[in-house]
């Protein structure tokens, strides 16, 4: 590694550079910051949580179906408890709505009994096997040809896009770097200390955490490993209208294949329906546009699940991609002691719910690996993240805080029911909203029936005049002092 220029001086060396800021990086980067280390969290993209932690099926998992004795499954039962718990801390809506898997061939039917010997060798106890009656039960509109069923009760549904945001905020109050806009382009060793090249300049570090997601083979290359490829798997989801939901009040699962768990219907924290996902295997690392043929494949397989949700309205389509490794049926976490180098590799559909799991345990990896870790007894309070549920109260809900403030009062997003106040507050937080996409995920704003055909207009006014510091012209001004640098927010107490 060159010296630095005369004059200048060289960048600080962090203890741990964690590359990826979805939720698994985020959740090791709080983790890590609880201890008397010096964390950078480092992400290519322009905010965190905008990878495949933004598109997914939102659950909550048990691990129930997971591999026994595998690490995922370990992980996820754990990552359950723990995330339940940070999610009362933080304000993360959540419910625990239970699921159903429904049998629909003699096949699937007699499949039931070993997934519940499954659930049983994971530590879960609580499924039950149950009759076509019993189904239909509990599942009312699914449609005709149901022959049986495995309930389980703690499956639960839950918002990704504040869970990312309120692990990576609690990492940045605790003292972490949050350094975005920086892809890890090479990686260089010298005396102990690696040189992360970015875009935006080099970053130097004692050890490396690979939590990429669909970039983390190639991470794991520039640390001279080749040991396995991410295959981006494209999953296509349906959104339907809120008044959808009272045909599903639980998650309805078909019985999973080798491929993955297949389509299911499942309602979301904020009220509407979501029916998928595809699991199409592609080469492009960003092709999430959704395809004419993985709708058409999807309005199939909701006509035959349930048909009366197809009367209803879709409101919005997406696709998310998955990093899944072929012929891996686990995640894989390994360190590599002499390069002081963590790989955090293979974390599918359930890293969500895996991800403080996951964190604790690269915590005690880097831990037997050689470094040095004493828990701080400082630590800040879990931030309180913006409530974006429907069971909860929103700020439009709230009289006494409507008082206290009146932009809470003042509703931008009518579909959505979104205030000035939620839009100011996304665009001065720690992590501020700095797109209509990253503000979208902080407040629900153009989330809706509309799609921002009505309210996107005035929205962007309102995220150009804070973003600017310009102000905007409803009752949240005046604008706070000047927010930090976009890509850069490095705070540490």
């Amino acid at each position: 590694m060159s010296a630095a220029p005369p004059g200048r001086t060289p960048a600080p060396v962090h203890d741990v550079a964690v590359i990826g800021g979805g939720v698994v990086g985020a959740a090791i980067a709080r983790e890590l910051a609880g201890h008397d280390l010096s964390v950078a969290l480092v992400e290519a993209r322009s905010d965190v949580g905008e990878g495949t932690s933004k598109a997914n099926t939102a659950i909550l998992h048990t691990g129930f179906d997971a591999g026994p004795g595998t690490l995922e499954s370990r992980l996820v039962a754990r990552g359950h408890a723990l995330l339940s718990r940070y999610a009362r801390d933080t304000g993360i809506p959540v419910e625990y709505t239970g699921a159903v898997l429904v049998a629909r061939t003699g096949e699937e039917f007699a499949a039931l009994p070993a997934l519940r010997a499954k659930a049983e060798a994971n530590g879960y106890h609580r499924t039950e096997l149950i009759g076509p009656e019993a189904v239909y039960g509990l599942v009312p509109a699914l449609g005709p040809g149901a022959l049986g069923g495995l309930t389980v009760p703690d499956e639960a549904i839950i918002c990704p896009w504040t869970t990312t945001l309120a692990l990576a905020t609690d990492a940045r109050a605790r003292g972490a770097a949050i350094l975005l806009g920086r892809p890890v382009t090479a990686a260089a060793e010298t005396g102990g200390v690696t040189t992360l090249h970015t875009p935006a300049g080099p970053l130097r570090t004692r050890w490396t955490v690979n939590a990429a997601g669909l970039g983390a083979d190639r991470i794991d290359a520039l640390f001279g490993h080749h040991r396995f490829t991410v295959t981006p798997r494209r999953g296509e989801l349906l959104v339907f209208d809120k008044l959808a939901r009272p045909l599903v009040d639980r998650i309805v699962l078909p019985v999973p294949t080798a491929v993955g768990k297949g389509v299911l219907v499942a309602p979301t924290v904020y009220g509407n329906v979501l029916l998928g996902p595809t699991a199409e295997d592609i080469t492009d690392r960003t092709a999430t546009g959704t395809t004419e043929d993985g709708l058409a494949f999807l309005r199939d397989k909701g006509a035959e699940l349930m048909p009366r949700l197809l009367d209803e309205e879709i409101t919005a389509a997406y696709a998310g991609l998955r990093a899944s490794v072929t012929g891996r049926a686990d995640y894989l976490i390994e360190a590599d002691p002499d390069r002081r180098y963590i790989l955090v590799g293979g974390i599918r559909s359930t890293g969500l719910s895996a991800s403080m799991a996951i964190a604790e345990h690269v915590r005690s990896t880097l831990a037997t690996s050689g470094l040095g870790l004493r828990e701080r007894a400082d630590l800040p309070a879990p931030p309180a993240v913006p409530y974006l549920g429907e069971t909860g109260i929103r700020p439009f809900q709230d009289g006494e805080r409507i008082a206290a403030d009146p932009a809470y009062g003042e509703i931008v997003c009518f579909c959505e029911r979104v205030t000035a106040g939620e839009i100011r507050d996304a665009c001065h937080a720690p992590l501020p909203a700095r797109t209509p996409d990253g503000l979208r995920r902080r407040t629900r704003a153009m989330n809706g029936r509309c799609q921002g055909f009505y309210c996107g207009a005035a929205v962007g006014r309102m995220l150009t005049g804070h973003t600017t510091g310009s102000g905007c012209t409803s009752r949240c001004e005046p604008p706070p002092p000047a927010a930090p640098p976009p890509h850069e927010v490095t705070t540490r107490p």
